[in-house]
């Protein structure tokens, strides 16, 4: 499994990190600009996904196994990617997706613990094959001014600070591993100042594509 000759843009980082923000300014940004952009979520974005997000998000399944959300997760990406990211990309179209795979190895991986080897052996198996993302843009935020900005409204959100933390780190970890896809921001800068760096790589970025 491949694109074609769209370009794929994720937006990745912790609990509150203005990533919903940074997203709709890019869009606007590249259609401004002339480009096609379907913007998704994870998990989400479509009729099943969206179900699905509503299992994985309840803070009433207290009793969720890590097993059980790490395999809801490839199955709602498994479903965008086949009915929306894939054939978008096929018509050269931008796609920027609201997280993917780095969110389920660094919360699923990193915060729970969950081996990234077989989460990523699993994942090229049966979800992605060897699509990934042309460029991803990390908001990076101490996790706790992330809740403070963004409360802890969901199952995920209310797990604890050690646990986020842990995410961070991961994060942190995978960019340092792969600086020529990852471009690392710092999301306690201004909104403003967040957006001028995002448009100067994008521009970069779909010179290329």
């Amino acid at each position: 499994m491949s694109k074609s000759k769209g370009l794929f843009i994720t937006f990745e980082g912790t609990e509150g990190s203005g990533k919903s923000t940074q997203i709709k300014r890019a869009v606007q940004f590249l259609k401004n600009r002339g480009h096609r952009v379907l913007i998704l979520r994870e998990p989400g974005g479509t009729r099943i996904s969206e179900s699905v997000r509503k299992v994985i998000l309840n803070k009433k399944f207290r009793e969720m196994t890590q097993e059980t959300e790490l395999l809801l997760y490839l199955a709602c990406r498994a479903q965008i990617l086949r009915e929306k990211i894939l054939p978008a990309l096929s018509k050269g179209v931008v796609v920027i997706c609201d997280r993917f795979e780095d969110s389920t190895l660094a919360y699923q991986g990193y915060g729970r613990g969950i081996p990234l080897a077989k989460i990523r052996e699993v994942s090229r198996l049966f979800v992605r094959g060897n699509l990934r993302p042309d460029l991803i843009f990390l908001l990076d935020m101490d996790p706790v001014e992330g809740m403070k900005r963004g409360g802890r409204n969901d199952r995920i959100e209310k797990e604890s600070i050690r646990f986020h933390q842990r995410v961070r780190r991961g994060y942190l970890a995978m960019a340092k591993k792969e600086r020529n896809r990852y471009v690392v921001l710092k999301a306690s800068e201004s909104k403003d100042a967040l957006t001028k760096k995002i448009k100067e790589r994008l521009i970069d970025a779909v010179g290329k594509s």
